[in-house]
């Protein structure tokens, strides 16, 4: 039976359990290297595998797109570092028994690095071995190791504002439930990381420094052998052992500088896709002026006299054909899109006008949104412009919460709004508007940070959130100050969301409740056949969702709402009457928008007396608000305030608790003079919920 017919023949289930098993024998058998003697072949094969491991680390740590794409390392780097004290240990064994035979005794890669690599020199050899040991340690292991602190140290402080960013994007329908999800696993993958790479760089660092100390423990431990035990003289006790000690000392050094410099690349990259090399280059030969002045330096140099001309002048010459061939690459590409743009100005200008119609009548759009000129960009494509895609996210979002399709925003520039100004309407009136900075990004203060930043102060247009301006190199800086940070397509489009939200029954018509019945039809036919006009007409049922949408309550369950409409339609005309009637058969999912899943609903409710007064009041003025006394509402709009605000400093919702007849009154009493508070009537609270009253409210 060949190879490949025994493979086949084992169980795949039996492979499975193979897989995975190489660390733990590594391992073992680094373990076993320091227990057990080894023979002089075994650890030239071992040898041989500890600098090609060091040499495919140093690589994929070149080539990988990104760092966190090796997150493995710092694992990697700690197998490598005990392999390679494990060599040592099994190597300092072989030297110290079998070094008296010759300098092949501990085998042909020490006895290479030895003879060849030093010329059999060991002053030569310990002096290689000592600036490689410099090189390592106090150069690149010390530089990456602060580099490796500082890296963690940031990366763990800006944890919270990157969290609060993504909820952000989340709440602005920028991202979904699970791309969020995503970002926080990357973001605590990201922590995990650089913390590992700090802890990791120590092992760098001590095994610089046991490399040294074990080069000088195997000269003395050497000598004292070769001489005590073995009958060799002074001479050639110092030369076999301490060429066989450096020889040993180099076959380590070598591989363990190849690691250092891998990790020193790893934790010194930008945490973004990209190759280094192409990145470097672009970097470096980007500005065609660094080239032509240092080309020029060189060849003045080379004239010189008694400098090498031949190396400073070719090398100078060379530099300099470079920078002209670059610089010819970038002109010819520039020719290249500005011969674009004007081909396709000239189209443009050569079309011919079409003939007027009703399509160039302007109608008033639903939604509009108007920019300054310098906001441009952030609606163009071609300029990587992200505005677009965010507005389709938010129309998204909103129109998965409220259950009716949100229409397109219209987007046009403005000639006649500042230029870094925008502006928000809903059927032709403004509704927000706001300055923002297309080349900046927004750090905002949620309530509680640790510094401040030096930029443009502002507001944030949605919250009105203190908040400032800052460039975008100084993101991470402000992140780790507690600011949250996004960029002016967040900005602009987060406080769309909430203009959006705060006025949706305005986005809700006819059209809109058509489709919403048409699409009911076809799931539920004989609950919507007849309903219009037999039962009640379109304009009723778009003015019963228009109150529902006003009160912050979804009109996404349709078919219960239908249901009860069809239910109550004969009985009551009146949209308010069927809006509470809604409201009741609705009140599983109004309370759960409220509280979510939580049993117990805190609540704030009137006294009796108050309520008592309330009822005389509304039945004078025939259910207005204006029957209320002045200062009565005045005081009654202060209570409450103070309840809900009290509500949210604790972390709970705001919920004023009262009779039905009270509800659809004080619920448009505190609508705009205080948004947080919802108000339930008693007919809304669910049989499986309780209530806890927090606090009574009395005149």
């Amino acid at each position: 039976m060949d190879l490949k017919a025994l493979f086949q023949s084992i169980p795949k289930r039996h492979l499975l359990h193979l897989q995975g098993i190489g660390t733990p024998l590594l391992v073992m058998a680094a373990l076993a290297m320091v227990i057990l003697p080894m023979p002089a072949l075994v650890l030239d094969m071992l040898f041989t595998f500890n600098i090609a491991l060091a040499l495919v680390v140093l690589l994929v740590a070149i080539y990988t797109l990104r760092p966190l794409d090796f997150a493995a390392f710092p694992t990697v780097l700690l197998v490598a570092t005990l392999l390679r004290l494990a060599l040592n240990v099994a190597s300092t064994r072989v030297v110290l028994l079998e070094g008296h035979n010759g300098p092949d005794a501990a085998g042909k890669v020490i006895e290479a690095f030895g003879s060849v690599v030093i010329g059999g020199n060991y002053a030569v050899g310990l002096v290689v071995f000592l600036i490689l040991v410099i090189i390592n340690f106090v150069v690149v292991t010390k530089g990456a190791g602060r580099i490796s602190e500082v890296s963690a140290r940031f990366t763990l402080d800006a944890m919270p504002g990157k969290q609060m960013a993504i909820d952000a994007d989340l709440n602005a329908g920028i991202l979904n439930q699970e791309q969020a999800r995503d970002r926080r696993a990357e973001v605590a993958k990201e922590a995990d990381f650089y913390g590992s790479m700090d802890g990791a760089s120590k092992f760098v660092k001590g095994d610089a420094i046991a490399g040294i100390l074990i080069l000088f423990i195997n000269i003395i431990g050497g000598f004292l052998i070769g001489m005590a035990q073995h009958g060799l003289s002074f001479s050639e006790a110092i030369e076999i052992y301490t060429l066989l000690t450096i020889g040993d000392g180099l076959v380590a050094q070598i591989p363990g500088l190849l690691l250092s410099i891998g990790a020193a690349i790893i934790i010194t990259r930008q945490n973004e896709s990209q190759q280094m090399g192409d990145e470097v280059v672009r970097q470096m030969f980007d500005n065609p002026r660094v080239l032509v002045i240092c080309a020029g330096v060189l060849i003045i140099m080379g004239l010189v006299p008694g400098m090498p001309h031949m190396a400073f002048l070719s090398l100078g010459l060379s530099l300099a054909g470079l920078t002209w061939y670059l610089k010819r690459k970038r002109d010819r590409v520039q020719a290249e899109a500005e011969e674009e743009a004007a081909k396709s100005n000239t189209e443009r200008l050569e079309s011919e006008p079409k003939e007027l119609g009703w399509d160039d009548v302007n109608h008033v759009d639903i939604i509009g949104l108007e920019v300054g000129y310098r906001l441009i960009p952030l609606v163009d494509k071609a300029q990587n412009g992200e505005l677009l895609s965010r507005i389709k996210g938010v129309r998204k979002k909103l129109s998965q919460e409220f259950g009716f399709l949100i229409p397109p925003v219209h987007i046009r520039d403005n000639l006649d709004l500042p230029p870094n100004h925008y502006r928000i309407s809903l059927m032709g009136v403004v509704v927000g508007e706001a300055e923002i900075r297309h080349d900046g990004e927004l750090a905002i203060n949620p309530g509680q940070v640790f510094g401040k930043l030096e930029g443009h102060a502002t507001k944030d247009p949605a919250f009105g959130l203190e908040a400032v301006w800052v460039n975008p190199d100084q993101r991470d800086y402000a992140q780790t100050l507690g600011y949250t940070v996004v960029d002016a397509s967040t900005v602009v489009a987060t406080h769309l969301s909430q203009l959006l939200s705060n006025n949706a029954a305005q986005l809700l018509g006819y059209d809109e409740v058509q489709q919403l019945l048409e699409l009911l039809g076809k799931q539920s036919p004989k609950l919507t056949e007849g309903l219009v006009p037999e039962i009640l007409s379109l304009g009723v049922i778009v003015k019963v969702m228009q109150n529902l949408l006003n009160e912050g309550v979804p009109i996404r369950d349709t078919r219960t709402l239908i249901q009860t409409l069809v239910e109550y339609g004969p009985k009551s005309q009146d949209p308010d009457v069927l809006t509470a009637a809604c409201r009741i058969a609705m009140k599983r999912l109004i309370v759960q928008e409220i509280n979510g899943p939580e049993r117990e609903i805190p609540v704030v409710t009137l006294s009796p007396e108050l309520e008592q007064i309330l009822h005389q009041s509304l039945q004078a003025s025939n259910g207005e608000n204006s029957g209320l006394e002045p200062g009565l509402a005045e005081r009654l709009q202060r209570s409450l305030s103070e309840a809900a605000q009290k509500q949210e400093m604790v972390g709970e919702p705001a919920v004023l608790l009262t009779s039905g007849l009270l509800r659809t009154t004080l619920s448009r009493f505190v609508k705009h003079t205080i948004p947080a508070l919802r108000v339930l009537s008693y007919q809304e609270i669910p049989d499986d919920k309780q209530i806890k009253i927090v606090q009574s409210v009395g005149q």
